[in-house]
This record gives structure tokens, sequence and C-alpha cells, in this order.
């Protein structure tokens, strides 16, 4: 039995009707995706708001954060939505997603402030990953931070050397109140009686070998002068066999010869 080949152009024909029925489904199911992509029924309608919130809370972080989402449940961009959530003031992070067929689910962190960070009168703040944040100051519950401050990028590792000194402070009944470490690497202390330390340069072991010694003797070295340790108005640290100490009203005075 033989089979005849259809004449060209009835082939051409069938090949025709076939792709205008798939560029008419393709258009089809564009059509469908467009409609879907932007139907009101697929508008944000609902933000779900998680986690430990001291400083903002779901009503106001909707309000703030709303306005400047746009698209649908489908065409909503969750990088930026995540962007204008970590915007707002003392949040750390947001993971954001997509719960269908209208709603978003957001996951905060915020920051825990654990000290004022820079110069006095500076309204930055430093989280507990020592990492520096802007915020309303006013804002801080606590009741006395710490002032920490050093070069950019630094935060981390003056946090850390606060955590390593503060416990031997306290030990002494003193506090620490201020912690800076200079563009040179070098440490200064200030605490709650007012007196400033000069720590000197060096590893975290080396700087609290340098505090320990200092308070292991501190008080015996007062006691010659009637004074406690709280009288201290200035100590030198970076002396290798030692240090120099000035306490408040004991001064050396050097008496000239009269004249004959």
């Amino acid at each position: 039995m033989t089979t005849l080949a259809a004449p060209l152009d009835v082939r051409l024909m069938n090949l025709t009707a076939t792709l205008l029925f798939t560029g008419c489904a393709l258009f089809a199911l564009a059509g469908g995706a467009w409609w879907a992509l932007r139907h009101p029924a697929f508008a944000i309608a609902r933000i779900v708001v998680q986690g430990e919130l001291a400083h903002n809370n779901a009503v106001t972080l909707r309000a703030n954060v709303a306005p400047r989402l746009s698209g649908t449940f489908f065409t909503l961009d969750l990088a930026l939505a995540r962007s204008a959530f970590e915007a707002v003031p003392w949040v750390r992070r947001a993971m954001v997603r997509r719960e269908f067929p209208n709603r978003l689910r957001v996951e905060l962190q915020e920051h825990q402030a654990v000290a004022y960070w820079g110069a006095e009168g500076d309204s930055s703040l430093l989280n507990s990953f020592g990492e520096v944040f802007e915020a309303n100051v006013g804002d801080v519950e606590q009741d006395v931070l710490p002032r920490l401050s050093g070069p950019s990028g630094q935060g981390a590792a003056v946090l850390a050397m606060y955590q390593t000194l503060q416990p031997l402070f306290e030990a002494a009944d003193l506090s620490l109140e201020q912690l800076d470490l200079s563009g040179q690497g070098s440490w200064r202390a200030q605490l709650d009686t007012g007196a400033v330390l000069e720590l000197g340069r060096g590893s975290a072991a080396e700087v609290q070998a340098r505090v320990q010694r200092l308070l292991k003797t501190v008080t015996q070295v007062a006691g010659r002068y009637g004074r406690t340790p709280q009288a201290v108005e200035t100590a030198d640290l970076r002396h290798a066999d030692g240090y120099a100490l000035r306490l408040r009203g004991v001064t050396t005075q050097t008496t000239e010869p009269r004249k004959k």
C-alpha cells in the first residue's frame, strides 16, 4: 500500500494553522497571567508582623512601610520590601515572605543597644553584635550605657574589650563608663569616679594583665597617702614595670633652696 504525501500547499496550510493556534494559546496564557498579576484580588491586603519588638509595633510598622510597597502578591519585590522594613529605626533585620493569596509575613529582629558609640553628644548606638546603628537615643530603655568609640569598623573589637575589662572593675566596686580605641591602637578608659586610665596597646590579654596589676595594688598604694582607689585621677599603665598614678588631693612639690 502506497501512502501519498500531501501536496505542498496543504502542508503549508496545516503548518500555518498550527502556528496560529499556538500563538493564540500563548497570547491567551500571557493575557491570563497579566490579569492574575495585576488583579485587585491579589493586592497585598494584610501584613503580619512577628518578632520581639520593644521599640516598634505592628500598627506603626504597617503604616510606615505599606505606602513604600508596590506591586501585588506576585509582582512585589521581596528584596525591596525587606529594605523598607530594615530602614525603620531600631530594626536590624527583616525576613519577608509571601502567603497566598494576598498576605505578607514579616519577622523582625530589633537592635539591642549595649553602648553609645562615638564622641560625647553623638547619637550613634552600638548593638550586641558590635554594629553601629542610628536611632533616637531617647528611646534607650537602660538608664546607663557605657560610651565606646574607635575607628570605623572596630565596634565589635571595642565591645569585646569592654566586656573583658568591665567585670574586673566591677569586682573592685568600680564601673567602666568609657572606653576608646585610638587610630594608633591605644586604649583609654574612664571610670565612674572620673579616673582616666591610659591602658596602652596590645592584645586583650595584655591589656587585661595591666588592669589586673593596677587593681591588685592600687588600694595599697593609695592607702599610703590616706586615699582610696576612688581618689585616682589618672593612671598610666603603659610602663613595663609598673604604672604612674595621680591621686586627688595629693601633690608632689619641689622646694627650691632659699637664697642666702
